[in-house]
């Protein structure tokens, strides 16, 4: 069995989407089981806090990781570009408290570990992969996220918004089992998709502290009369989003189970309590 990690550092600077405040991320090679985690090196004795479900502490309107005082902001996109790309091992520092939301989507995450390329590591003694033998499901109202026995890796998600220019979207992701075809994948159909905002949410949002780095140059913005900053990168590149949340969301469980994966109207908070649930009920469902 193998695992693989970055062939060569990986640096970028950029405004975190909550915070406001610019920070500057390293992405190096890591030794093979040690998994991908972060390391706030701003802080003193530089806090290690790993990429696991374990360490969420936070899911409003993006992914917190936690360990003791130490946390980092807006993991999501990061970590579903490593992942979707086969990155199993990655020492990730940072010198604040969020991940830069660079232009809304992974894609700069994605070219940049195409350009340096991955180096495989053999392992030993590797965990297999979870195998989901039945749906596991978590609701809340009519939004819900769950995990259905599947031969394949997938993912499909469905939005409904009440504007015109978003309404009922659905989008299905199938991870090829070969490692470059499912990287390229990836790279192509999911991560470009960029983030998007509410016109009419934005007013109350700011005033209760978060998007202080939001912009038309880093997320999408759909009003009454259609989208304030076109064009799109795909007709549905609202719900092509939500895959690339649930990717990032669902890799903190280190490696994806076999399972197809469903969520419809979901939020981060969802997703992290269908992963704690895969955990929770352990390795052979």
């Amino acid at each position: 069995m193998q695992q693989h990690t970055i062939a060569a550092e990986i640096t970028q600077t950029g405004v975190g989407l909550h915070s406001g405040v610019s920070t500057l991320v390293r992405i190096l090679p890591a030794n093979a089981g040690s998994g991908r985690y972060f390391v706030r090196v701003d802080l003193p004795d530089l806090p290690i806090i790993p990429a696991q479900v374990a360490a969420v502490n936070q899911t409003v309107l993006s992914t917190q990781l936690g360990k003791g005082e130490a946390c980092v902001r807006t993991v999501e996109h990061l970590l579903a570009a490593l992942a979707g790309m086969g990155v199993d091992n990655a020492r990730i520092e940072i010198d604040g408290s969020e991940v830069p939301l660079l232009d809304g989507s992974a894609e700069v995450w994605t070219t940049s570990i195409t350009q340096v390329g991955l180096v495989s590591q053999p392992v030993a003694n590797i965990q297999e992969p979870l195998t989901i033998k039945e749906p596991i499901w978590v609701h809340q109202g009519d939004a819900f996220a769950c995990a259905l026995p599947a031969s394949e890796t997938r993912f499909s998600y469905g939005i409904d918004f009440d504007l015109s220019a978003i309404g009922n979207q659905w989008h299905s992701w199938a991870a090829p089992t070969d490692l470059g075809k499912a990287a390229a994948s990836f790279a192509a159909e999911i991560a470009p998709a960029r983030t998007f905002g509410l016109l009419h949410q934005i007013e109350h949002l700011q005033q209760t502290g978060l998007i202080k780095g939001g912009s038309l140059d880093n997320a999408l913005v759909c009003g009454p009369e259609g989208w304030l900053n076109p064009p799109l990168r795909f007709a549905n590149e609202p719900v092509r989003h939500k895959i690339l949340d649930l990717v990032g969301d669902l890799s903190l469980l280190g490696t994806f189970p076999h399972a197809h994966f469903l969520a419809y109207k979901a939020s981060h908070n969802l997703h992290i309590q269908l992963a704690q649930k895969i955990l929770d009920l352990g390795f052979e469902i």
